[in-house]
């Protein structure tokens, strides 16, 4: 795994330096859009904008049965009160049987290039989390360091300002956010906790139900699109998890939290490429983990790299990329007090496949991952995927 990663980074550094050419706008880094960028971008003559993304797929691991799901079915509208002043909303529907606002904020442009923003809102941290429309990324599962460090689709209530430096071809967001919920009353005068040490901080994301808060967060990202077909991000979160009220005040309800995300994209004519590397660090997870019993990390780390290839003539408007990406991810890459690191935690994933699009807004997905962690004799089963994702 080591050789295949070092031939990844030269592989990913070595395009950096080539001369471009600007790809299409769907697989161009630096145009690309999310569902709420396209909705603010004003390229619609009606005030009321509507738009969808969904994904069905099929996952098979060796040795277990199927399982075929509609993973996610998310619906978005948007209103335009004036050219200054517009509503963005998603609703999505989960497995058929689950639905949440993803989104719902309202975006007031009151200055060339800056916006003030409030509402319930993505948190920009890595690639996936603002850009996981399933046209947008390769293989049929989002990558497992958005999933497991960064908690995708994370995103929660608060209020922030973006924009772009045009002098400096940089994008900005910074954001006031609530944070993670990390323990609620266990009713016997304790506290149960909802980090953990396989999902790190999945558990606590509270998605703007009746959110609880008793100190901000902050949120920031920076991206440079300086040099054509390149794109980089650096972003940053700070701050402390929310207790619930009942266990407010117990030793070890919160934990602190600093995370940094650096990632790249880049295209060069059939080409493609993206890297990731999240950090989280956090503190007072030995006091956290003694009142609720969990068995939360002091620091969480994953990365990866992945390359891609189009087989089509560039000039055709289907796209069939082979693709591979390596990732690794560490929920116990640090412990603090007498917890031990669980190796079954560090976590290691192959996936190889191909991406067919069959027409911008319509993709069709195949791959296999070959899954592994760092526990002696641990057997993970390898897993087939394939996927249909749609956005329009």
């Amino acid at each position: 795994m080591k050789y295949l990663a070092a031939l990844f980074a030269v592989l990913f550094m070595s395009t950096l330096t080539a001369q471009t050419v600007t790809d299409s706008i769907t697989f161009d880094p630096q145009k690309q859009l999310n569902a709420a960028q396209r909705l603010l971008s004003g390229n619609y003559a009606s005030a009321v904008t509507v738009s969808a993304y969904a994904e069905m797929i099929y996952n098979q691991p060796e040795g277990a049965n199927g399982e075929l799901d509609v993973r996610r079915l998310v619906l978005l509208f948007g209103y335009r009160f004036n050219d200054q002043v517009q509503f963005v909303t998603e609703v999505e529907l989960e497995h058929v049987n689950e639905v949440y606002v993803e989104q719902a904020f309202v975006n007031y442009n009151v200055a060339p290039n800056v916006n003030l923003r409030g509402g319930l809102m993505l948190v920009p941290m890595g690639i996936i989390n603002e850009y996981h429309e399933p046209t947008t990324f390769n293989g049929t599962e989002r990558p497992g360091v958005d999933n497991a460090i960064v908690p995708t689709t994370w995103r929660e209530l608060g209020v922030g300002v973006t924009g772009r430096i045009n002098d400096l071809s940089m994008m900005y967001q910074a954001y006031v956010f609530n944070g993670f919920k990390s323990t609620v009353s266990d009713g016997a005068g304790g506290a149960d906790g909802l980090l953990g040490g396989s999902s790190g901080l999945r558990g606590g994301r509270q998605k703007g139900v009746k959110s609880t808060i008793n100190s901000p967060t902050f949120s920031a990202k920076l991206d440079y699109y300086g040099l054509p077909g390149l794109r980089l991000g650096a972003a940053t979160y700070l701050g402390r998890t929310q207790p619930e009220e009942e266990v407010d005040a117990l030793e070890g309800a919160d934990v602190g939290i600093s995370m940094l995300g650096l990632d790249a994209r880049y295209a060069y004519n059939r080409f493609t490429a993206r890297g990731q590397f999240i950090y989280a660090g956090l503190s007072d997870t030995e006091a956290y983990n003694d009142l609720t019993g969990r068995d939360l990390g002091s620091a969480l780390t994953g990365w990866y790299l992945e390359g891609a290839y189009n087989l089509l003539p560039a000039d055709r408007n289907q796209k069939l990329f082979a693709f591979v990406r390596y990732e690794s991810y560490d929920t116990h890459a640090s412990t603090a007090g007498t917890l031990p690191a669980n190796e079954a935690y560090d976590r290691q994933d192959v996936t190889a496949g191909l991406t067919y699009h069959i027409t911008p807004g319509v993709v069709v997905k195949g791959d296999y991952q070959f899954r592994s962690n760092a526990l002696e004799g641990s057997q993970v089963p390898n897993r087939l995927n394939f996927g249909i994702g749609v956005w329009f």
